[in-house]
């Protein structure tokens, strides 16, 4: 028969133990309840030497399974979790700003490979054996004039220039007059991006200054050739103002821009030539050193080539007289400067 306990005795004591009572009842029951705690709780240690082992329950087989404890770091768990295959982690998704860069990125490759493929078909289509090569940028400030070959100075005098002074392998085309009005030759030098600069005179532009009005608006500088394309020469000095003068008012009225530049007709001059037309505003003289035809180019110099800076002369002019279209001499001045590795610039930005 199992012995009774302390605590379950506690009641039967006599009555010579009745003046100890009260002390031993705190302290029993304060060691019934550290004793009923501690059984809660579970062993704090491990087990004094000779005491009975713990009891322990069969394990429940409908029980879920006890959650894995997390291990302190650089513990078993955690060993063993790096020696594991572990599934790739999916690549972050790029922040928004490189995300957008690397779109911008793409875009511009197939914008600039629809621009090839688009600048290819237009030079087939208008008959070139190349598309042209594409224009400088515009320079921040024209060329500075000094007396070297190709530029003729003068006191008082507006500049003769032959050749713009640049290191650019870039080369200008000039028409001349104005009697040849071919939508055709403004449609292929606006497809194709060839800029050029036209010197026009009164008596043949007077009947469709419209025609030029409409090249002015797709860029091209629309300057002064006189009014009626007379060799300034040998005519006095009055007279000259006045073919140079009136041209420059009947221009700006027509087109809207005081021209900067002025040709003199077949590239004849003298220093009244000169004077005169410093009197109007002018501020550069412009010749040429080659001049274009549908079907050949001629040259000043021998070496019969391109230099960076030449001016090409060539003129409006179609099939009565050249028996080509204004489409044809494009096309030539295109191919032939092409072939020679030079791109065709705008005199205006230059001179």
């Amino acid at each position: 028969m199992d012995r009774p306990s302390d605590c379950q005795t506690n009641g039967g004591l006599r009555g010579s133990q009745k003046r100890r009572g009260g002390v031993r009842n705190g302290l029993l029951a304060t060691v019934c309840l550290s004793a009923v705690l501690a059984g809660c709780a579970g062993p704090a240690g491990p087990a004094a030497p000779g005491a009975a082992p713990a009891r322990t329950e069969p394990a429940r087989t409908d029980a879920a399974p006890a959650p894995k404890a997390a291990a302190a770091p650089g513990g078993p768990v955690e060993a063993a979790d790096r020696g594991a295959a572990r599934v790739p982690a999916a690549p972050p998704l790029l922040p928004g700003l490189a995300r957008q860069e690397e779109e911008a990125s793409s875009e511009a490759v197939a914008r600039q490979e629809t621009a090839v493929r688009t600048a290819l078909e237009t030079a087939q289509r208008w008959g070139l054996e190349r598309p042209p090569l594409k224009a400088l940028p515009r320079p921040a400030t024209r060329a500075r004039l000094t007396p070297v070959q190709g530029v003729k100075l003068a006191d008082g005098r507006p500049p003769v220039v032959y050749r713009v002074p640049t290191d650019d392998k870039v080369v200008f085309l000039t028409v001349d007059d104005g009697a040849e009005k071919d939508p055709a030759f403004t449609r292929m030098a606006e497809e194709l991006g060839i800029p050029f600069s036209a010197f026009v005179s009164d008596y043949l532009a007077r009947e469709n200054y419209g025609y030029f009005r409409d090249m002015h608006a797709q860029g091209v500088e629309i300057n002064n050739h006189t009014i009626n394309h007379r060799n300034l020469k040998v005519l006095d000095y009055e007279t000259q103002r006045r073919e140079i003068c009136d041209q420059q008012d009947q221009l700006e009225q027509q087109i809207g821009v005081r021209p900067r530049l002025f040709r003199p007709p077949y590239g004849e001059y003298n220093d009244e030539t000169l004077r005169a037309a410093a009197s109007c505003g002018v501020q550069a003289v412009p010749l040429w050193n080659e001049e274009a035809f549908p079907d050949h180019m001629e040259w000043r110099y021998d070496d019969r080539q391109l230099h960076p800076g030449d001016i090409i002369l060539t003129h409006f002019r179609g099939t009565d007289i050249w028996k080509a279209t204004m489409p044809d001499l494009l096309r030539k001045v295109v191919n032939d400067v092409t072939a020679a590795g030079f791109t065709l610039g705008r005199l205006d930005d230059y001179l």
